[in-house]
């Protein structure tokens, strides 16, 4: 017999996350597991090798998402360029034994599923109808693993029942949910106060069950704020990390060396040029500042834009380039600065369609020392918040330091 296990929170409602997510605490170190190295050193840490029997997921996507307020349903909403189900899907899919994600949709959007698997490179991912209600949705994502020859839906030992607009579930607590429900564990209280696909569960399926607490983090996208609250996590995560490649010129390697240590609330690395095609430095962050002197050329970028099309680093995220320009001499004339200004608006927007957002900013080398502090202290607070807000509509500017 196989083994529901419905994850989903059942104790806060919506208000409380609102407030609790302000706690760093309570943020999700990882939503959608948004980098492969650390979702691999999480999959290790948590020890997955105990669960060694299929385990599949059924995401409930019928919705309309009436209480959001907008035409589109809620999980087809987008953040960043991606539907909010798509995250959700990458949560599950990143890890290695879950076997099948099932997403069950309304008939007419069908289509638009599709398509969203096939963008973003879902390989785990079945799609089915949905039903009138909720219940016969679920019933109808179950089905899928029902007499099935499919090797793309294995039968499971455990399945596990999502909400498809809940995409910041971590790793632990699915790995808690998985074992609890291999073991099948019950107490009273869990007849009491469980989840209503518990009960169904319970009542059907010839089964015990386990109720485990969900985090803070298993908040569900409801209303329209909801959607920018999920999009400042993400942006905020896709922060923590920037690669500043510099030029051989003692002048570049300085200034990066200063900007790695005034970026501390960063991870970052200097790396030269010559390295900025190794595809470790390339895959292992989302964010690169390039710093080269005044009069070279950007021909770096679209080299860089290739690297990530060749590794798919820029399919789910957007990445940021800050291409930072160091003048050690007065300012060009105008029709030179005119001249630069209209190459770089198209790179910025030849790059955007590989998901890549290019933004520019010049600073003026000066050999008084405060002068130069407060330059390279205005240079660090822009590329952060470049970094941070990602503004699609800033691409191709040329802010000055």
């Amino acid at each position: 017999m196989n083994t529901v296990a419905a994850s989903e929170e059942f104790i806060k409602n919506a208000g409380e996350m609102q407030q609790e997510r302000c706690s760093s605490s309570d943020r999700p170190l990882d939503p959608g597991g948004l980098l492969t190295h650390d979702a691999e050193r999480s999959a290790a840490r948590l020890g997955c090798a105990a669960v060694d029997f299929p385990v599949a997921v059924v995401l409930p996507a019928g919705g309309s998402g009436e209480r959001m307020g907008l035409p589109t349903p809620k999980q087809f909403c987008t953040i960043l360029n991606r539907p909010l189900i798509s995250y959700t899907i990458q949560a599950f899919e990143r890890l290695s034994w879950i076997v099948t994600v099932v997403v069950v949709v309304a008939t007419e959007n069908h289509d638009l599923m599709l398509n969203i698997v096939r963008k973003f490179n879902h390989t785990k991912v079945k799609v089915v109808h949905g039903g009138t209600t909720r219940h016969r949705s679920i019933f109808n994502g179950l089905q899928a693993f029902s007499n099935t020859t499919d090797s793309l839906t294995p039968k499971p030992k455990v399945v596990i029942i999502h909400d498809a607009v809940r995409p910041f579930v971590e790793e632990d607590l699915l790995l808690k949910i998985t074992l609890a429900a291999k073991e099948q564990g019950c107490s009273e209280f869990d007849f009491e106060f469980g989840t209503e696909c518990l009960h169904l569960a319970l009542q059907y399926c010839g089964t015990n069950a386990k109720l485990i607490e969900g985090p803070p983090t298993l908040w569900k996208v409801t209303y329209k704020r909801d959607l920018a609250a999920a999009e400042a996590i993400i942006k905020e995560t896709l922060s923590m990390s920037a690669c500043i490649i510099a030029g051989a010129e003692a002048e570049a390697v300085e200034l990066a060396k200063t900007l790695q240590k005034n970026l501390n609330m960063m991870e970052t690395d200097v790396i030269s040029c010559a390295k900025e095609n190794n595809t470790e430095y390339l895959s292992k962050t989302r964010n690169f500042i390039h710093i080269s002197m005044s009069g070279s050329s950007f021909s770096g970028v679209p080299e860089m834009v290739k690297r990530f099309e060749d590794i798919g680093h820029a399919r789910l995220y957007p990445l940021v380039v800050v291409w930072v320009q160091l003048n050690m001499t007065k300012q060009s004339v105008d029709s030179q600065k005119t001249d630069k200004l209209t190459a770089f608006l198209g790179l910025a927007s030849e790059v955007k369609q590989g998901n890549v957002l290019l933004y520019g900013i010049e600073i003026d080398h000066s050999k008084v020392p405060e002068q130069w502090e407060r330059s390279v202290e205005r240079l660090t607070q822009i590329t952060v918040a470049l970094i941070r807000d990602r503004n699609a509509a800033l691409t191709g500017q040329l802010l000055h330091a």
